[in-house]
């Protein structure tokens, strides 16, 4: 039996004709993203580098929250999670989302411990 694919994105607020629309659509839309990030390294605005937060620059924070949302999303699009039923959409993606924020709380941790050691203790920076 056919399955059909939903052919609307961000919860129906862009609508399709048919799966190759849809799939420009995404890709326009992951590319925008992209090109966000891009444009972020490359000028690093001067009020995203000074400010922190949990001693992490702010423009650092932006570039994991946009990383992680087009990791969620090309999962919900591209692998058809949003046409599956809710317990399996759950535990593929939240699965992912909760070890991609574990991932980042232990990066952030030990480099910030690492920094530490560096910073104040007997090893200098010459490396």
């Amino acid at each position: 039996m056919a399955h059909e694919h939903k052919l609307e994105i961000f919860r129906g607020l862009l609508k399709f004709k048919s799966n190759v629309s849809k799939i420009w659509g995404v890709l326009i839309v992951l590319s925008i993203v992209t090109a966000i990030e891009v444009v972020l390294g490359i000028y690093k605005p001067e009020f995203l580098i000074e400010g922190t937060l949990l001693r992490m620059k702010y423009l650092n924070w932006i570039f994991i929250i946009l990383t992680i949302f087009k990791a969620y999303y090309i999962t919900w699009d591209f692998m058809h999670m949003r046409d599956e039923v809710k317990g399996l959409r759950r535990a593929v993606v939240w699965t992912a989302v909760f070890l991609i924020c574990y991932l980042v709380f232990i990066l952030l941790t030990e480099g910030d411990y690492i920094f530490d050691v560096y910073d104040t203790g007997f090893q200098s920076w010459d490396f």
